[in-house]
């Protein structure tokens, strides 16, 4: 896999804060001791004292906030811990859901090694919002906004409306083939079809917080190849 040049990753930045557009299969943070690059590793290459100040799943692209200096790190961190940062998913799910403003509060338990389960006894509190945006004949883009920040919060509370997300198999969500939306599709012998996208689709879309001055700043996040070329074959083929 090629590595992106860190900069060319930027779509703000001020003497405090970076927002980058953080490319799929990426971790956001050190993993594991040694082993592989990582978003963190990567912003201390550009800005020595570069901390990151929230996690998205290794998968999930889109917007992720870099403090430059442990000042802008805690303004920041406080600003999540109060719920006053504004996050904005997209992501496209399995089937026709029609979600107007609705509201998923199952608490999630995190139960080691990278897995969750809703637990209305032990689970912590979790709540997102749900919009749908787009409707296909096999799929729905979805508008996804999470209050709280809990890990894989977005992923299992949609699974749990019966609509995972599309390439999700932790949650059994299905890849997309293009052999399943376009009539006639043919694939040469001895070829194997690979889905359209390699990983699930969700995407940090927008992030609204405020800067060290004070200000309010909203920063969109571009889809990436892999999520724009998903949504051009579904608006060709499955619309």
């Amino acid at each position: 896999m090629k590595f992106p040049k860190f900069a060319d990753l930027i779509l703000f930045e001020d003497d405090d804060i970076i927002v980058v557009n953080k490319p799929p299969f990426i971790s956001s943070l050190d993993e594991r001791e040694g082993g592989e690059i990582n978003m963190l590793r990567l912003a201390k290459q550009y800005s020595d004292d570069a901390q990151v100040c929230h996690r998205l799943d290794k998968e999930t692209s889109g917007a992720l906030i870099i403090a430059k200096n442990p000042e802008a790190y805690r303004a920041v961190s406080m600003q999540f811990e109060r719920r006053k940062v504004k996050k904005v998913y997209h992501a496209v799910i399995d089937g026709t859901h029609v979600f107007e403003e609705l509201f998923i509060d199952l608490p999630i338990l995190n139960v080691g090694k990278g897995n969750v389960t809703i637990s209305r006894q032990e689970g912590k509190r979790a709540e997102t919002w749900f919009q749908s945006l787009k409707y296909y004949k096999h799929y729905t883009l979805v508008e996804c906004r999470p209050v709280t920040g809990r890990m894989h919060q977005i992923r299992i509370h949609l699974a749990s409306q019966r609509a995972a997300i599309a390439g999700d198999d932790m949650y059994k969500g299905l890849p997309v083939f293009l052999s399943k939306l376009k009539r006639k599709y043919q694939l040469g012998k001895d070829q194997e079809e690979l889905p359209i996208m390699k990983r699930f689709a969700l995407h940090a879309y927008e992030v609204t917080f405020k800067l060290v001055n004070g200000d309010d700043v909203t920063i969109h996040a571009p889809y990436p190849k892999d999520f724009e070329t998903l949504l051009k074959l579904l608006d060709k083929f499955d619309s």
